[in-house]
């Protein structure tokens, strides 16, 4: 799932995914709107943007945790902070992506990702 309020990024981020073998993925402009898909779909992996309307992603992906969640996430966010990047680590998050990296560095975390939910998958 891909939550990013800027819909030339979420056609970016889908565009990654489908390079990386992954066809189907729901999106949300906001974490509010994420909140409700995460909890009905389940999705495998969450793709999650900080700053959003409504609730930014470090807010979402705390929900999620207090719900109990362990779905992985990546940040992919055009926030470097380090705080953000600290509290987004402290609450789980497997990656974190600048938007601006270069097309690899953001192919090679899916990847990444990829290879560690196959890993769990087999366990």
């Amino acid at each position: 799932m891909i939550v990013d309020d800027e819909s030339h990024v979420r056609t970016f981020v889908r565009l990654l995914l489908r390079e990386v073998g992954i066809e189907e993925c729901w999106e949300a402009a906001d974490g509010a709107a994420a909140l409700d898909l995460v909890l009905r779909h389940q999705p495998q992996l969450l793709l999650l943007d900080v700053n959003m309307p409504q609730m930014n992603g470090i807010e979402l992906l705390s929900r999620l945790r207090e719900a109990q969640s362990d779905i992985p996430v990546i940040i992919v966010s055009a926030q470097s902070s380090l705080s953000v990047v600290n509290e987004a680590a402290r609450l789980g998050a497997i990656g974190y992506v600048l938007k601006h990296s270069p097309k690899a560095e953001v192919v090679a975390a899916l990847r990444d990702a990829l290879s560690l939910l196959d890993e769990d998958a087999e366990e």
